[in-house]
């Protein structure tokens, strides 16, 4: 019997390690339902999704995102999978906005390269792969990563993305507004952002 708990699990990779037979893995796993499966510094590893109480931080970014996407791209938070075949990477991140023709194809991951924003809400169990190997590997592809730090109540934007990781950041506490880089060039109300966090400070491991 599996045991499933708050804090993520990792699951041994095959002996060869190579990156597609994880994709297979995490493709046929039975995940219970509110789990994901993520390729996390080459390993599977297995954890909640969001907190029901940044439901509505998630559906205002959405809401605000999705006027500024660019045309022929999709704003969601649904459980979908973004692999980064150069880093061997793959990822569902909390939000993301994805050019539409990125899920006409079989399978069930899509090309991280169809990216044109991600967002991560932090938790104090999985905040150090959202800033550290997430940025890394968002930082070579991805324009814009928005890291909503739930645990300090503060919002940062990373942008203009190159081989070593982003050039640019700006960092805001929650309650200010933040500009959201090209291709959105808009300034983001974060006032209901702050839903939670003082919980989240003595958190346990649930994911953000």
């Amino acid at each position: 019997m599996t045991i499933m708990t708050e804090r993520p699990a990792a699951i041994e990779p095959p002996l060869a390690g190579a990156f597609e037979d994880m994709l297979r893995i995490v493709e046929e796993l039975d995940t219970p339902e509110g789990y994901k499966a993520e390729l996390i510094r080459g390993k599977i590893v297995v954890s909640p999704w969001s907190k029901l109480r940044y439901k509505k931080v998630m559906k205002s970014l959405r809401l605000q995102l999705e006027p500024h996407a660019p045309e022929g791209y999709d704003v969601d938070v649904a459980p979908f999978l973004f692999t980064f075949s150069g880093s061997e990477r793959g990822f569902g991140p909390d939000l993301h906005v994805a050019d539409e023709a990125a899920f006409d194809v079989e399978g069930r991951h899509a090309d991280g390269a169809a990216l044109s924003l991600v967002a991560e809400l932090t938790s104090a169990s999985t905040k150090d792969a959202d800033w550290l190997d997430k940025l890394d590997t968002y930082g070579r592809v991805v324009p814009v990563y928005l890291v909503l730090d739930m645990q300090v109540a503060e919002i940062t934007a990373f942008w203009d993305p190159s081989p070593k990781g982003y050039r640019s950041r700006t960092t805001v506490p929650f309650g200010t507004s933040l500009h959201v880089p090209p291709p959105f060039d808009f300034d983001l109300d974060t006032s209901g952002f702050a839903v939670g966090t003082q919980e989240d400070g003595a958190d346990e491991g649930v994911k953000g």
